[in-house]
C-alpha cells in the first residue's frame, strides 16, 4: 500500500463513540491539545513536539482506561505520528501497533458487538457492522483509520493486507451512517484502498474517483489532503497527467489555513511540491 499520511484523515476533535460521554477534565485536555497540533502551520514544531504529547496521552488512559474519548484520541495521534513522521519501519510499526490497540479498546468499550466478530469470517463481521447505527460512526471511523495505519506500516506483510476487505467494509458502514463525518474522510480512504490496484489487476479507479470527488465536495475545498490524495492514488494510476495538475497546483495556490486541517493542509502543500517536481519524470 503506497504512504496514505493516515492522520490527515483522522478526526481533528475529540471523538465520541457509541454510548461515549464526556470526562471534561481529561478528555478536554487532549482535546485542546489536538486542537493545537492540528492548528499548526510549522511541521517541525509538530515533529518535534509530538513525541511528548503521546506520552502524555498514554498516562491520560493509564489513569482512566475505558475511556474511549481519550482512547481513539490516543489511536489517532499514534497512527498520525507514524504515517506522518517516522522512516524507520520498525519504530513505525510499534507505534502503529500502539495505535490499533488503542483504537481496539475504544471498540470493544463502545462496540462490543464489533469488537467481538473482528476475529471472525468476513461476512459475520459485515453482518454485526449493519446492526450498528449512526451513534456508531465516530468510533468505527477512528477505529478503521487506525486499523489501515497498522496495516500501512506492514505492507510487505500479506496477512495484515488481507485486513484490507474488511477495513473498507468498516468505512462504508461510517459512509452509511454519516457520510458527512470528517468532511467526507471515509471516502478518501475508500478511494486509496479501491486505488492500490489498476483495473486491470482487479482496482476499481472509476469507483475510487467517485469517492474522491465527494470528499473534495463535503470539505469544500478545505481539506487540501484529499486534492493531493486524489491527484497521486487516482490520476497518476489512470496517467491523467492534466487531472493531477491542475489538483496539485490548486493546492499549492490555496491558503492552507483552516480549523482543524491547517497541519495536514501544510504538509498536503510539501507533498504537492514533490510530485509535481516529478511528473514529468512519472508521465
Amino acid at each position: 500500500m503506497r504512504r496514505l499520511k493516515v492522520w490527515l484523515l483522522l478526526p481533528p476533535l475529540a471523538l465520541v463513540g457509541c454510548a461515549a460521554f464526556m470526562r471534561p477534565a481529561t478528555s478536554g485536555f487532549a482535546g485542546d491539545l489536538s486542537n493545537a497540533i492540528l492548528d499548526q502551520n510549522d511541521l517541525a514544531t509538530v515533529r518535534d513536539g509530538a513525541p511528548a504529547y503521546l506520552i502524555a496521552v498514554d498516562a491520560l488512559i493509564e489513569g482512566d482506561p475505558r475511556n474511549s474519548e481519550l482512547l481513539l484520541t490516543g489511536a489517532r495521534l499514534y497512527g498520525a505520528y507514524a504515517s506522518a513522521f517516522v522512516d524507520d519501519a520498525g519504530r513505525r510499526q510499534r507505534l502503529a501497533d500502539r495505535g490499533l490497540d488503542y483504537g481496539r479498546r475504544a471498540l470493544c468499550v463502545e462496540c462490543p458487538e464489533v469488537c467481538g466478530t473482528l476475529g471472525r469470517p468476513f461476512d459475520e463481521f459485515v453482518a454485526t457492522l449493519a446492526s450498528v447505527n449512526t451513534g456508531d460512526a465516530a468510533t468505527l471511523y477512528g477505529f478503521g483509520a487506525a486499523w489501515a495505519g497498522w496495516v500501512e506500516a506492514r505492507t510487505g506483510d500479506w496477512s495484515a493486507v488481507a485486513e484490507l476487505p474488511k477495513i473498507e467494509a468498516v468505512m462504508q458502514r461510517v459512509l452509511e451512517l454519516d457520510e458527512s463525518h470528517e468532511r467526507g474522510g471515509a471516502h478518501l480512504y475508500l478511494g486509496v484502498l479501491l486505488t492500490q490496484r489498476p483495473a486491470s489487476l482487479g482496482g476499481q479507479p472509476e469507483r475510487a474517483r467517485a469517492h474522491f470527488e465527494r470528499a473534495v465536495a463535503l470539505s469544500e475545498g478545505h481539506n487540501l489532503m484529499a486534492k493531493v490524495l486524489y491527484a497521486r492514488q487516482y490520476a497518476r494510476l489512470v496517467f491523467d497527467r492534466a487531472l493531477h495538475d491542475r489538483l496539485l497546483e490548486e493546492v499549492v495556490a490555496a491558503d492552507p489555513e483552516a480549523p482543524g486541517l491547517t497541519l495536514g493542509n501544510t504538509l498536503a502543500q510539501d507533498q504537492a511540491r514533490l510530485l509535481l517536481a516529478d511528473a514529468d519524470e512519472y508521465f
